[in-house]
């Protein structure tokens, strides 16, 4: 069985992108997480959580996503200019286009609402997404 790669994608600070690296790599040990972040500190962040591989910037999402099994992240990033301007056209692009699943949290930030979702705190936010990652990687063994 191939080993899944798992992309994350932050920007900002790197909080969420932080936690999610640190809660798949503690229920998916076997699983490549690769963390992409906007900026170095997002970046940072998601080293330290324990993500095996790590890039910064525009390019690194785009090659990321053709090779992605499944990417998480923040809603904002399939929404161009969101994440106060760090996510480019281009990245939305990649992200929207790629084969991969894509497992978004619907965070109510950065002038995005999602309309019917209650302002859950992040760290329900990822439980409910390591959940969804346990479906996505179960379903194709």
């Amino acid at each position: 069985m191939k080993k899944k790669l798992l992309l994350v994608i932050d920007g900002q600070g790197g909080g969420i992108g932080r936690q999610l690296a640190q809660s798949i790599k503690e229920n998916f040990p076997d699983v490549t997480v690769r963390a992409i972040g906007t900026n170095t500190i997002a970046t940072q962040a998601m080293i330290k959580a324990g993500a095996n591989e790590a890039a910064t910037g525009e390019n690194a999402v785009i090659v990321g996503c053709r090779e992605a099994d499944i990417i998480i992240g923040p809603l904002g990033i399939v929404i161009a200019d969101s994440l106060f301007g760090e996510i480019t056209p281009s990245m939305a692009i990649a992200i929207g286009q790629s084969k991969a699943v894509r497992i978004l949290i619907p965070m109510n930030q950065c002038d995005n609402q999602v309309v019917g979702v209650d302002n859950f705190s992040l760290s329900y936010l990822v439980r409910d997404c390591i959940n969804l990652i346990r479906k996505q990687i179960n379903s194709t063994d």
